[in-house]
């Protein structure tokens, strides 16, 4: 995937710590810790992700300090 431009949440503290990275394609988008930018990615289609943020800035996102 060298290919790819990867992009850091721009909710990412100073440290660099705690942190996502996404790249985009034609086809995916592409999700990775950015402290283990080898490690392992989550690979999504275009439409999953759009329904992934949906369901996060909705109420069905939404956790409490539980996690329930």
């Amino acid at each position: 995937m060298d290919h790819l431009t990867w992009k850091k949440s721009s909710r990412s503290g100073p440290n660099g710590g705690e942190c996502v990275e996404i790249a985009t394609d034609k086809v995916c988008v592409y999700v990775r810790d950015s402290k283990q930018p080898g490690g392992p990615m989550l690979t999504l289609s275009s439409r999953s992700w759009l329904r992934f943020v949906h369901d996060l800035c909705s109420d069905r996102g939404s956790l409490n300090a539980a996690g329930d």
